[in-house]
């Protein structure tokens, strides 16, 4: 069962997920989602960064839908994605899995490194407004090198879906809004 500390950080993301407000997810928030996101980086539909996004956001709302739909209703609660959240830690090619499409959704130049301002813009496209991200990036980045790599982000994610640490760096991945 969840601690209270793993569904207030869930709640956050879950939260800025939930575009329309009606308490759950659907295809219609990853989409708007998806659109905040492109939007923000300026991609217009049929361009290569647009349809790569795409394909990682939606290819997560069929992953999600799948794993959390337990009523098969087409949309998904909290209380859903609480009890896959309660499965996290004994399935990490899962949890790493997920890392890896974000990571990719997350770097947006494709050089292999989550920045500074790629991981802000990231957190802007989740909770939809500006968001100062210049006090959790580094602490984030653990060995101070200035960026995420793959492998670093790998653990963070790992740490905020699997874990319960609330002194993990990982709590803070989606921001002070899921961690706090």
């Amino acid at each position: 069962m969840s601690s209270d500390f793993q569904r207030r950080k869930v709640a956050g993301v879950f939260n800025a997920m939930d575009v329309d407000g009606d308490g759950f997810l659907t295809e219609g928030d990853f989409r708007a989602l998806t659109d905040r996101w492109t939007a923000i980086r300026g991609w217009a539909p049929g361009t290569e960064g647009h349809e790569k996004l795409t394909g990682v956001m939606m290819g997560w709302w069929q992953a999600l839908l799948a794993a959390s739909d337990r009523n098969r209703d087409g949309k998904v609660s909290l209380d859903e994605v609480l009890l896959v959240v309660d499965e996290l830690p004994g399935r990490p090619e899962t949890v790493g899995a997920t890392a890896d499409a974000m990571f990719d959704a997350v770097d947006e130049n494709g050089d292999g490194e989550i920045s500074a301002a790629e991981y802000r813009q990231a957190i802007e496209a989740w909770t939809g407004r500006t968001t100062d991200t210049d006090h959790i990036f580094p602490i984030l980045d653990g060995n101070g090198d200035g960026h995420l790599s793959r492998e670093e982000f790998v653990v963070l994610w790992t740490e905020f879906w699997a874990g319960d640490d609330q002194g993990a760096a990982g709590s803070l991945v989606f921001g002070w809004v899921a961690a706090h």
